[in-house]
Formats: C-alpha cells, sequence, structure tokens
C-alpha cells in the first residue's frame, strides 16, 4: 500500500527488473476505484487481524527492525490471495499475493470476451503505455525512466510502432511570418 502516491500520481515499483525500484504513473483516473478497492482490502486485513493473522512476510532485515510492521495495512499486498497458505520460510499461515497467473488469466478472459484477435497480454499494456506516451510526445527520456530501462536504445524499440502521420506535422517555415 505504501507504493500507492495518491497525491503525487505515482507507483512506486519495488525490485523490478534488474532487481531496481522505480518510480511510473498513477493514473488519477483510477484512484477513485482503487480507493473503494482499498477500504475492501483494509476490511479483510482487520478480519484477518482480529482472527489472529494479518501478516506479510517482510524481509529479514525490516522484521528485525521493525518486528511489528508485518501485521500493519500499509505493508499488505494490494492484491491479496482469497485463500491463506503456508509460507515456506516461516511456515507461518498468511495471506499472500494474487499469482501472476491469475492476472494473466484474467487478462486473457477480458480480450476474448471483447473479441480481440490479436495476442494481447499483461506485457501489452506496458508496449501500449510507452507508444502512447511517445506518440503524445513525452519525451524519450522521461518514457526511459518511466520504463526502466537502464538504456534508451531499449526505449527506441517504442518509436518504430508509433502510428506516423506526417500530414500532421507543419514546417518550421509555416510558423514564420514573411
Amino acid at each position: 500500500m505504501q507504493d500507492l502516491d495518491f497525491g503525487g500520481g505515482l507507483i512506486y515499483v519495488r525490485a523490478a527488473k534488474g532487481d531496481k525500484d522505480r518510480a511510473t504513473l498513477f493514473p488519477r483516473s483510477l484512484q477513485g476505484e482503487l480507493k473503494i478497492h482499498l477500504d475492501k482490502v483494509r476490511a479483510i486485513h482487520d478480519l484477518d487481524i482480529a482472527e489472529g493473522h494479518g501478516e506479510v512476510y517482510l524481509p529479514e532485515a525490516l522484521a528485525r527492525k521493525y518486528p511489528k510492521a508485518s501485521r500493519e495495512f500499509r505493508w499488505q499486498y494490494l492484491f491479496p490471495s482469497k485463500n491463506f497458505s503456508s509460507d515456506p520460510r516461516s511456515g507461518l499461515w498468511r495471506r499472500h499475493h494474487v499469482l501472476e497467473s491469475g492476472l494473466q488469466k484474467a487478462v486473457k478472459t477480458a480480450v476474448e470476451r471483447a473479441g480481440i484477435l490479436k495476442r494481447v497480454g499483461c506485457h501489452t499494456f506496458r508496449h501500449c503505455f510507452a507508444t502512447h506516451l511517445l506518440e503524445n510526445g513525452v519525451n524519450i527520456r522521461v518514457v526511459q525512466e518511466l520504463m526502466g530501462h537502464s538504456d534508451v536504445k531499449t526505449t527506441e524499440i517504442y518509436t518504430h510502432v508509433m502510428q506516423k502521420d506526417l500530414t500532421a506535422v507543419s514546417s518550421p517555415l509555416d510558423r514564420l511570418s514573411l
């Protein structure tokens, strides 16, 4: 939960590819729905705490420094699993996060229901995000940072699939008053 910055419009992605942290955009258009979701997650967490559960796994050094943090709401998963399972590290029954495969299955179902014939997966959203930013004139270095690319050449790949409308471009000479 603490990786959501509603005021700043950012989501902090922890230990992403290359084990690096980064910030990316948190669309204001989704914040209302996400607040409703968070209320539901808080209710689940409160019930879990009342029943003697409600802890999440924290890295060892963090758990040692803040022994009660694993029960705090801000450390809980944004998308918790429906069921408890045994934590292989400690043997404790905990509510973990939903599995990636569950999200992948939900995307596949949505694509089929929408009648989309192209191959679409979770990574497609990332690809579209970068492409649309570039099409809207966002500086490639900003897109590079939002995507977490260490090399701008990786980000440049997205420029090849952009819709290039040369008729929308005007010559710099047309802006001069002669």
